[in-house]
């Protein structure tokens, strides 16, 4: 176990978060979730990431399992072979989504976990998102508590994560129907949608917004995310060509610039053009921005899910397919005339807080169960 520092336990409850290490958008929630159980419980982050500034209390820094095996399969790792004889099998079969037979990093990864578990005996221990990590949580005898991610999760492995865990949480508001498809009856019964949760509240003024345009045209800032996809330099010559009465700005992607903290930008836009990531969702509703969303390419039809559930409730959304042949005087035209304050269904300021309580709760049983109580 590597980079591991002590987390003070002054509350009964000691909680261990799991932060994917792919994307920013899991170590965002974990922040803000971790921010809204401070002085209710100790909080550890277990992660490939780097422990992020202001983390306020422990963290275990875990190896990665992700680089490519060498020719030759797992067998070329460390000699073994698999039951299945598929020394590339990262699946186990299709039950799982990732154990490389033979990986170092897995094994040292696992091990860390393992031992951060036996040290700190933990009331819960919350996967945002893992089911290798969910289920070894729960072969230790400590309850579960999953992040689900939008799209259809139906697979043998989301099944079986999500059978394993005390309790299931998603950051979107239990209003938007189609979110999440494919959870059998049990799985729906132990799940909660705590509504949005952003890093800055919906009521947060925040820091002072960029100077407004000298020519007066309305802002529209496209988020293209760091996860692949968004608004290439071609694309955005294209939109800036076909809708000059805007002034345009973008954060990330390929044809994007990065920004430490978009927050400031997005407060000042007229529109907000983004990917249908949750965070990137999520901020733009703390704004009250009207926005237009586009859906990119993701595992389970993740993003997909997500702009359909937009577009079929009230919130300040119009859609779109691509980055790429989008009709952008009439899509900004349609977003303008939509009401930012819409947003405050999606986004009300609270899904940290609630996904606290539910950990919590499932903490506290795990308490009283121990205690014989």
């Amino acid at each position: 176990m590597s980079g591991v520092d002590a987390t003070p336990v002054g509350e009964r409850a000691v909680v261990g978060y799991y932060v994917h290490h792919v994307g920013s958008g899991h170590l965002s929630r974990a922040g803000s979730v971790a921010a809204a159980l401070a002085g209710r419980a100790a909080v550890t982050g277990l992660s490939s990431v780097a422990r992020p500034a202001g983390w306020d209390g422990g963290w275990v820094t875990l190896p990665l399992d992700a680089d490519e095996h060498p020719v030759g399969g797992a067998a070329a790792v460390d000699g073994s072979a698999t039951a299945s004889g598929d020394a590339h099998d990262v699946s186990a079969g299709g039950r799982l989504h990732w154990v490389p037979v033979g990986h170092a990093g897995l094994r040292e990864r696992m091990a860390g976990i393992s031992a951060w578990i036996a040290a700190a005996r933990p009331s819960v221990i919350v996967s945002d998102v893992s089911v290798e990590v969910a289920l070894l949580a729960r072969l230790h005898g400590v309850p579960v508590v999953t992040v689900a991610l939008p799209g259809r999760r139906d697979d043998e492995a989301h099944r079986l994560g999500f059978a394993v865990s005390s309790a299931i949480i998603s950051a979107w508001p239990d209003s938007a129907e189609g979110m999440l498809t494919g959870l059998d009856p049990d799985a729906r019964a132990k799940h909660t949608a705590v509504g949005a949760i952003a890093r800055f509240p919906s009521d947060e003024a925040g820091p002072a917004v960029p100077e407004p345009s000298a020519d007066g045209r309305p802002r529209v800032l496209v988020l293209s995310g760091s996860g692949g996809g968004g608004m290439s330099a071609a694309a955005r010559a294209r939109a800036e060509a076909s809708a000059p009465d805007w002034q345009w700005d973008v954060i990330g992607g390929p044809g994007g610039r990065w920004v430490a903290d978009p927050w400031p930008f997005i407060r000042s836009a007229d529109v907000v053009v983004t990917h249908a990531g949750q965070n990137a969702v999520a901020e733009v509703a703390a704004a009250r921005v009207p926005a237009v969303v586009i859906a990119q390419d993701r595992p389970h039809d993740e993003q997909r899910h997500t702009a359909r559930a937009l577009e079929r409730g009230p919130w300040p959304v119009v859609t779109a397919d691509s980055f790429e042949d989008a009709d952008w005087p009439a899509l900004l035209r349609a977003a303008a005339e939509l009401d930012g304050d819409d947003w405050s269904t999606w986004n009300d300021g609270r899904g940290a807080a609630r996904a606290a309580d539910v950990i919590l709760r499932v903490a506290r049983a795990e308490d009283v169960l121990e205690a014989g109580l």
